[in-house]
């Protein structure tokens, strides 16, 4: 029984299971938060959590990966991003049923007394402040500092991971050209992420929790920063192991495990196996399928889709067209991410646009 548990969850992490699952847990949690948002569930989570955790702890493949100095915050950070995450659309659910009901959002009820900022702020801040530190204290004394020896080029770890706060950018590289996994994406999604309040010129929702007021803007920030971020974050640093190639939580880590890569462009996919004929030698003509493709996404599907969003998002304000572009091609430089990994992971596809001529894979 136990070894088809282990099975089964090895099979569910493979890449493509894995985003796939996150993805529709994301878009479920939200749509269905009248049930997500119960205590029970969050409860019956962290308490399937700590058995699965009980259950796996004497696998000795799971355990190498869990006590991992390095990963240890992870954890922490799991739990901690789950259980807040849980509690503010929790209490943007409980907002909008009391509005519905002609009630003021737990915020308004709350904010009727004012308080002064010493002792009020300053002191439970203090008190945070002085128990943080203590637990840091006992936590550096009991956890061996994950130092290891002088970096040396003879003897480079295997797999080289960045810091858990890189490992998202680590994976964007996988598909991407550097600049653009290391810059321009990482540039987008941050700026993407503040530019929320700009975009969505709803006025609704300052000041206290709510979903249905701001739906747009909170999906958008948990698919940016949960589906785009965190999952990643889990995705560098228990599922890949040596030479960058995926391993289950109880799989070992073996370094003889070498994926067949037979990854190709959209032009091979189109010139070669397409057509039956070798690529053409003119960048332009060689790459036009796939910059074809990526016209049709950047510029085509906006304006497919400008008519139903603006009058849902813009209520029809042609004035706000230079705000819904911006908006759409951020979310579509968001949504090439996923696209992109996915047709890796089943196709084998590489660049949509290679041309290393000018650093430029897209």
């Amino acid at each position: 029984m136990g070894d088809a548990i282990k099975s089964f969850v090895d099979w569910l992490t493979q890449p493509t299971l894995y985003f796939a699952l996150s993805t529709v847990a994301t878009f479920g949690i939200l749509k269905y938060r009248k049930y997500t948002t119960k205590i029970s569930v969050i409860i019956g989570t962290f308490v399937v959590g700590i058995a699965f955790l009980a259950f796996a702890w004497g696998d000795t493949n799971f355990n190498r990966i869990i006590t991992k100095p390095d990963n240890i915050p992870i954890i922490i950070l799991l739990a901690a991003v789950l259980y807040f995450s849980w509690l503010s659309l929790r209490r943007a659910y409980l907002n909008d049923e009391r509005m519905k009901q002609g009630m003021p959002p737990l915020e308004g009820d709350a904010g009727k007394q004012k308080v002064h900022t010493w002792p009020d702020l300053v002191y439970v801040e203090l008190i945070c402040l002085v128990l943080f530190t203590a637990f840091l204290l006992f936590w550096s004394i009991g956890v061996q500092a994950p130092i290891e020896e002088p970096a040396a080029t003879a003897r480079t770890p295997n797999p080289s991971k960045a810091p858990w706060y890189f490992l998202g950018l680590q994976e964007l590289l996988v598909y991407f050209d550097p600049w653009l996994a290391g810059v321009l994406l990482p540039t987008f999604i941050v700026v993407g992420l503040m530019a929320i309040p700009y975009i969505d010129k709803n006025p609704k929702g300052n000041g206290y929790y709510t979903f249905e007021e701001r739906a747009f803007s909170v999906t958008f920030y948990w698919v940016g920063f949960l589906l785009f971020w965190i999952s990643f974050i889990i995705l560098g640093t228990f599922l890949r192991g040596p030479n960058w190639s995926f391993f289950g939580p109880f799989e070992y880590w073996d370094l003889h495990k070498l994926a067949p890569e037979m990854n190709v462009d959209v032009s091979t996919y189109f010139w070669v196996k397409l057509l039956d004929m070798p690529r053409p030698a003119n960048i332009f003509l060689r790459e036009s399928p796939g910059l074809a493709l990526l016209g049709v996404w950047f510029f085509i599907i906006p304006k497919v889709l400008e008519r139903p969003i603006m009058a849902k998002l813009y209520d029809g304000d042609r004035s706000n067209l230079v705000r819904y572009h911006v908006m759409m091609h951020l979310l579509l430089w968001f949504g090439l991410i996923p696209v992109k990994m996915l047709l890796r992971w089943t196709v084998d596809l590489k660049y949509i646009v290679g041309i290393p001529e000018w650093f430029l894979n897209v």
